[in-house]
């Protein structure tokens, strides 16, 4: 039997209660396959930590966080700290300091949800997302001089590495592979090359040298203004899409509109090459607004426990949660309010449990 050590950080809001009952999923699946146990460690990191010690995590958050096989997280974001505090204090530092240079974004409509386009069903919604997650846009360069005078100077520098370039559109076409990408629905690469005639012209020409090596992958470039049109008008073209890091960053919470609800959008932060710990986390925010009343729906951070797994090497776990998750959800009987129900965080990790016990 497989034992796995789990690092937890809950983080803030809604996180604090939507990691738990997705433990609990995990850890029932685990106990059904008899395939592995999950020990999980937890961390009160995130912005009430801050406000007590000045920052978002221990100074050696990283050297502790490094021994474990993957990270868990719930949500960062509390409206007593600036968000570019909160990003720069913990997400940001995992994903480079782990060097998590894929976010894996799932964009699929399920089964039992009425999506916010007319005509557009769960056949029409079924890509993934593939964003560059350590560098680009979010790289940290740049900096603001004269603060206050009428002469005041903002910059922010934009890295593209031919290194991290490569690797990241190296994945989306073997992704693209793995599933089989038609020439009616090719691997799409987000560009803006009219505008950036440097960053993304760099970016559309290592694309292309990359491509050469996968003859058997249709693929395009596009331009992201055009991408992010044709992601609500014919969302039936896509497969496989990928994107430097800011791209990414909003054509994901694109797609996450098209799931229905923010409680479902879940995503996978990875180091492929499994030289550092991989974190998975549901993409909701911590959401202040319900934090503390137990009806956060945790769907997106079950099915992003079920990424786990899956990265783990757990596929067959982590194809009965997802295969549950979706069961619970086209059945409509147990739903928390952001799906139309009445139900509580627990009561729907419940009823995934409950589905999970009926494949045994």
């Amino acid at each position: 039997m497989n034992q796995y050590e789990i690092a937890l950080i809950a983080g803030d809001g809604v996180g604090q209660e939507v990691v738990p009952a997705g433990l609990r999923v995990l850890q029932a699946v685990g106990e059904l396959t008899d395939s592995f146990r999950l020990s999980a460690t937890s961390f009160d990191w995130g912005c009430e930590y801050y406000l007590k010690h000045g920052r978002m995590m221990d100074a050696d958050g990283l050297v502790r966080l490094a021994a474990f096989d993957a990270i868990y997280l719930g949500a960062v974001g509390s409206p007593g700290v600036p968000d570019h505090v909160s990003l720069w204090g913990l997400l940001l530092p995992i994903r480079q300091g782990f060097d998590q240079y894929i976010n894996l974004r799932p964009i699929r409509l399920l089964e039992g949800i009425v999506g916010p386009l007319r005509d557009k069903g769960p056949r029409d919604i079924d890509f993934v997302v593939v964003r560059e997650n350590s560098e680009g846009e979010y790289s940290g360069h740049g900096g603001r001089s004269h603060r206050g005078r009428t002469m005041e100077v903002a910059t922010q520098t934009t890295v593209f590495t031919r290194t991290g370039v490569e690797r990241v559109v190296r994945y989306a076409f073997q992704l693209a592979q793995q599933r089989g990408v038609k020439q009616e629905k090719p691997l799409i690469s987000a560009t803006k090359s009219n505008a950036q005639q440097y960053a993304s012209v760099f970016w559309d020409e290592v694309c292309i040298e990359v491509a050469r090596k996968y003859s058997d992958v249709p693929w395009r470039s596009m331009l992201v203004d055009a991408l992010a049109a044709l992601m609500v008008l014919h969302p039936e073209r896509l497969d496989v899409v990928v994107g430097s890091n800011l791209f990414g960053d909003i054509l994901t919470d694109l797609g996450g509109a098209l799931q229905g609800s923010l409680g479902l959008p879940a995503s996978a932060n990875l180091n492929p090459e499994r030289r550092y710990p991989s974190m998975f986390e549901p993409v909701h925010g911590s959401a202040p607004d319900i934090a503390g009343q137990g009806i956060a729906d945790p769907l997106a951070t079950i099915w992003a426990g079920s990424m786990m797994l899956d990265h783990l090497g757990e596929h067959t776990a982590a194809n009965l949660v997802m295969r549950a998750v979706e069961r619970v959800v086209a059945q409509a009987r147990v739903r928390t309010p952001d799906l139309g129900g009445t139900n509580t965080t627990d009561q729907v990790a419940g009823a995934v449990i409950e589905e999970l016990s009926k494949a045994k």
